[in-house]
Formats: structure tokens, sequence, C-alpha cells
């Protein structure tokens, strides 16, 4: 089994002292996959996906290849992904975080 750590920070914020008020927690969700699940060519190991919320916001997701043990650790240390799983989502099915013209033609396809 592969473990991918997906860490979410805001290293872009608009707030008014320019920090985000979830900065001091760990917001991890782990997941694991079977070694030659086709989803890992989408959650390439050591990477970084960065969405602009287009108002002076941006999120980065944060990939990391991780053991088993470290897999518990960081699942204890989480306080979840803050509602934004959507993001995890997306770059498993697309290799990247779709932006909202991305995701309308996306679903104009379907």
């Amino acid at each position: 089994m592969e473990y991918r750590a997906f860490i979410l920070t805001m290293p872009d914020n608009n707030s008014w002292n320019g920090k985000w008020p979830g900065e001091e927690r760990f917001y991890c969700i782990v997941k694991r996959y079977k070694k030659n699940s086709p989803v890992l060519e989408n959650v390439d190991k050591d990477r970084s996906h960065y969405y602009n919320f287009g108002d002076g916001w941006g999120a980065l997701v944060t990939i990391k290849n991780i053991s088993a043990d470290e897999a518990r650790a960081y699942r204890k240390r989480s306080v979840g992904f803050s509602g934004y799983d959507w993001m995890i989502d997306e770059i498993e099915k697309y290799g990247d975080i779709l932006t909202r013209k991305e995701r309308e033609s996306k679903k104009a396809t379907a």
C-alpha cells in the first residue's frame, strides 16, 4: 500500500491581519492507495497544487509520500481539511485543482 498525506495551507489571504485564522492548526487528510492504483499517477509524491480563489485568497495542497507510521501520526494530529476535500477529489481525478472555468467546461461536456 502507498500512503499520501494531503496538507492544506492558505499562503495567500485577504484577511485584515494577513493571517489565515486556521494557520495554527494542522489540516491534513491521509489516503491509502494500492500500489497499482491508476490514481497514483495523479497524486505524485512530494508535489504541491495551488488554487487561486480570485479574491485575494489562495490555497496550497501539498502531497507527501509517507509511511504507515507517519500516516497514523498525521491522522492523529489533523483537524480535518476545513471543507476543502473537493480539492483532493479533483487532484485524484484530474491531476490538479481545476479553475472555475475548467470545472464549468467539464460539466458542460459531461
